[in-house]
C-alpha cells in the first residue's frame, strides 16, 4: 500500500509541476527582465578567515571554479526540470566580514559556467579575521531573500576549516535560515596542518553535522584536507543540484556530543 501511495504522489508531482513553474514565472517582477525561475538558488559561502593561508585560499577558489565548469556539474544542471540554477558566491571571516564576490548569476550552459568561474578567480582576497559561520549564514539568508530569481529550492553551502568563534551562536542563524525554507549544507575542511593562530580543529565534521547543517535532506561532504577540496566540492555540488538528501538523520541532539563540541556551538 505504501508503495502504491508513493507512486501516486510522484504522478501528482509530475502532473502539476509544469503548472507550478508557470505560476512562479508569472509572479516574477515584470520590471526585472533578467529574472528567472530556476531549479536552485545556491549561495556558496567560503571561509577565508585567518586559519586559511594564501595557498589554501587559492585551492578553495580554484576548487569552486573547476567544479562549476566540470562536465558532471553541467550535466546535473541541465538534467533539472528547468535546466538552470542561480548561484551567488561570498567569502567570509569575522562577524562583520562578508564580501560578495559573485552576485546572482544564472548557470545553464558551459558559457555561463565559465563566466561565473572567471569572476570568482579574478577577485582579490578581502579578509584574514575570525571565523563567524553564523554571520555567513545570515548573509546567505539575506541574499536568498533579495534574489531576483525564483528557485524551486534554496540552499546555502558553507565551507570552512574551523568552528564558529565570532558573532551570534551558529545554531541561531541555522535555525532562522531553516525556518525561512532554506537548506544549509556543509563542507568541513579537515585541515592537515596547524595554522599560525591555533591548533588543528578536531572533530570538525561532527561539529558541522550537529551545529551547521540543517533543513530537509541537509548533508555535509568533508574534505580530508585542502588538496582534496576540489573533488569534495564537485561531489557536493552534484548532490545539491540534484537534490540528493542525506540518508543519515540530523536531529541535533547535543547529548550525543562530547562536552568540547557542545561548548563550541557558538
Amino acid at each position: 500500500m505504501a508503495h502504491v501511495q508513493r507512486l501516486w504522489q510522484r504522478f501528482i508531482r509530475k502532473l502539476f509541476r509544469p503548472l507550478l513553474l508557470a505560476l512562479l514565472a508569472s509572479l516574477l517582477p515584470i520590471a526585472s527582465a533578467s529574472a528567472r525561475v530556476v531549479d536552485l538558488l545556491l549561495v556558496l559561502a567560503v571561509d577565508i578567515s585567518r586559519s586559511v593561508d594564501s595557498e589554501e585560499f587559492q585551492l578553495q577558489r580554484q576548487g569552486y571554479a573547476q567544479a562549476l565548469t566540470h562536465p558532471e556539474i553541467l550535466a546535473a544542471i541541465q538534467s533539472g526540470s528547468i535546466g538552470a540554477i542561480a548561484i551567488s558566491y561570498i567569502e567570509w571571516s569575522g562577524a562583520d566580514q562578508q564580501v560578495l564576490i559573485l552576485d546572482w548569476t544564472v548557470i545553464e550552459n558551459e558559457e555561463s559556467a565559465r563566466m561565473a568561474a572567471g569572476r570568482i578567480l579574478e577577485a582579490d582576497r578581502s579578509f584574514y579575521g575570525y571565523t563567524s559561520i553564523s554571520e555567513a549564514i545570515k548573509k546567505g539568508t539575506s541574499l536568498i531573500a533579495s534574489a531576483p530569481h525564483e528557485g524551486m529550492r534554496q540552499v546555502i553551502d558553507v565551507s570552512g576549516d574551523g568552528s564558529n568563534n565570532s558573532g551570534a551562536p551558529v545554531t541561531v542563524a541555522r535555525d532562522e535560515a531553516v525556518k525561512a525554507g532554506i537548506v544549509i549544507n556543509g563542507l568541513p575542511i579537515l585541515n592537515d596542518r596547524p595554522n599560525p593562530f591555533g591548533q588543528l580543529d578536531q572533530k570538525l565534521d561532527e561539529y558541522y553535522r550537529n551545529f551547521v547543517i540543517g533543513g530537509p535532506g541537509a548533508f555535509m561532504e568533508p574534505a580530508r584536507d585542502f588538496q582534496a577540496f576540489a573533488a569534495a566540492v564537485r561531489a557536493k555540488l552534484v548532490k545539491e543540484i540534484a537534490g540528493m538528501p542525506d540518508p543519515r538523520p540530523n536531529d541535533g541532539r547535543l547529548a550525543e556530543l562530547t562536552p568540547d563540541l557542545q561548548d563550541r556551538q557558538r
